[in-house]
């Protein structure tokens, strides 16, 4: 092998990129491969679209917090953000609910809309804000989340101890309102769309999922992208290498372990120490055809169905379409299913970079108890739309869905142009319909439901830091697993293990 690292991270989702960012900081020689990575935008004539939507629902998150001082990242990451106000905002038929960073303000939308359950809102938001004091205190300890050897249950356990409804699956935290009360619904559905677990929530996730759409919502200028490249200028600084556009097709082992991988397109496999990615487990073991994983090791894997995806459909629209006291951050809920899905909606004035128009990024479940077919969703999704902002079908400019392979519709002339996906090529938009990302079924569930596969993965030396670790808190699951992806690394030089707790030491001191 002509060349070799430490660490190969397979993937570039927030979970893996963080886990290189802190091994790089930790003195590991570290390689990034995209694996099919696309960028967050692509272009048509001029105009930015989104092909999935992002919000940086982790921001307020212990775990985030620890990663940015290991980093020395805190303020200079804080000046790149811009808080929400309002962090959000429901609408429903016959009602609009802004929810502002301050709490009088927020009183007040609570009087004007729903007067009949004050006591009950009121009640609830202390509870919560019980329950993600004590998360946070949690999230703070390092520790592994979720928990592998013998060892690390007795720790982790002794910290999830103090962890409100976290072993209570029974506790319903809505059930003072009323069964068909529309406040279920407004708490219920963002959490949702949060979460990459495609099953009822536990409540402590339910808790913690609303609390991140509720405790401080911010957004970066560049969204998504601005992210990645925050991440990625900190594995180069600290040394690592970063290919985005490449992948690995091969991944060899010597006596059971991980020692190389083959990048698509060399001739020869690249000597690697450990892998940590961001795929499922299965995913991962496709690519070592030679390794025989024993029956035992795939029965531990829980059972996984990816029956939930996410459709989204991106929009530039003339300012004048858009209602002014329309917030970034919404979610459109319908009363009925015949009215379309229910849609999370993100605004963003100038970023098409075209004068005049907003970029607006929708999207909805598919599979979420709607036999919507994909050939159906993009205008489903735009009835929803069209229900909650009259006449913004007027003022339409460009509408497309990197999903559903259906052309690309150019509304400039004043009437619908298909634009066939060839053409959008040189934008960097696929001509072939593009993956969908994945809300999963995972049977059984650990760690009281939170977590699906284990972060240390079937292949000695693998380590799992993607959506399928901790599902049900979204985000936060990601990182959480990146921590302990990067702690047990670590812990296998002792060398660098101390050189890690003496920089931890003068970061105190600082």
């Amino acid at each position: 092998m002509s060349k070799h690292y430490d660490v190969v991270v397979l993937g570039a989702g927030i979970g893996a990129l963080s886990a290189a960012a802190l091994l790089a900081r930790r003195s590991w020689r570290v390689l990034v491969l995209g694996q099919g990575y696309r960028p967050p935008v692509y272009t048509y004539e001029g105009y930015t679209l989104a092909r999935r939507s992002f919000t940086l629902l982790a921001n307020s998150s212990p775990a985030w917090g620890r990663i940015l001082v290991e980093l020395a990242q805190s303020q200079t990451f804080k000046r790149r953000t811009v808080p929400l106000d309002p962090m959000l905002q429901i609408l429903q038929p016959n009602r609009r609910l802004d929810m502002p960073p301050d709490t009088e303000l927020f009183a007040h939308e609570i009087d004007r809309e729903f007067p009949e359950v004050r006591r009950v809102v009121d009640e609830l938001y202390t509870e919560l804000a019980r329950t993600n004091a004590a998360a946070d205190a949690a999230f703070e300890r390092d520790v592994v989340w979720p928990p592998g050897t013998f060892w690390e249950r007795r720790e982790t356990s002794r910290v999830a101890g103090t962890l409100p409804h976290l072993r209570d699956e029974s506790r319903d935290f809505l059930a003072e309102f009323p069964r068909d009360h529309d406040y279920r619904t407004l708490v219920e559905v963002p959490a949702r769309f949060a979460s990459d677990l495609a099953a009822e929530l536990p409540p402590f996730a339910l808790a913690r999922l609303h609390g991140a759409w509720t405790r401080g919502i911010v957004r970066l200028a560049r969204g998504e992208a601005e992210l990645d490249e925050f991440l990625l200028e900190r594995v180069r600084a600290h040394g690592g290498d970063a290919r985005m556009n490449e992948r690995a097709t091969a991944v060899s082992l010597r006596y059971g372990h991980v020692s190389g991988v083959r990048v698509e397109g060399e001739e020869d496999d690249t000597g690697v120490q450990f892998i940590v990615t961001d795929m499922p487990a299965r995913a991962l073991i496709d690519l070592a055809p030679d390794y025989k994983v024993s029956r035992r090791a795939l029965e531990a894997l829980p059972r996984m169905a990816a029956v939930h995806q996410r459709f989204v459909v991106t929009l530039a629209v003339r300012d004048e379409g858009i209602p002014a006291p329309l917030a970034t951050e919404s979610f459109l809920l319908p009363a009925t299913k015949r009215r379309g899905p229910m849609v999370h909606l993100q605004s963003f004035p100038g970023a098409t970079f075209v004068p005049g128009t907003t970029l607006l990024v929708a999207e909805a479940l598919l599979g979420e108890g709607s036999p919507l077919e994909l050939g159906e969703a993009r205008a489903a999704v735009l009835e929803t739309l069209e229900h909650f902002l009259p006449f913004v079908e007027r003022h339409y400019v460009v509408v497309d869905s990197p999903h559903d392979g259906l052309p690309l519709w150019d509304y400039r002339s004043g009437k619908r142009v298909r634009v066939d996906r060839a053409r959008l090529r040189g934008g960097g938009a696929s001509v072939e319909p593009e993956a969908m990302i994945p809300r999963w079924r995972i049977e059984p569930r650990s760690f009281d439901g939170l977590a699906g596969e284990p972060i240390r993965m079937p292949l000695s030396g693998a380590f799992g830091v993607g959506r399928t670790i901790l599902p049900a808190l979204g985000q936060e699951g990601e990182l959480l697993a990146a921590w302990g992806a990067a702690r047990m690394i670590t812990r296998t030089d002792r060398r660098k293990e101390k050189m890690r707790r003496d920089m931890w030491t003068k970061v105190e001191l600082g």
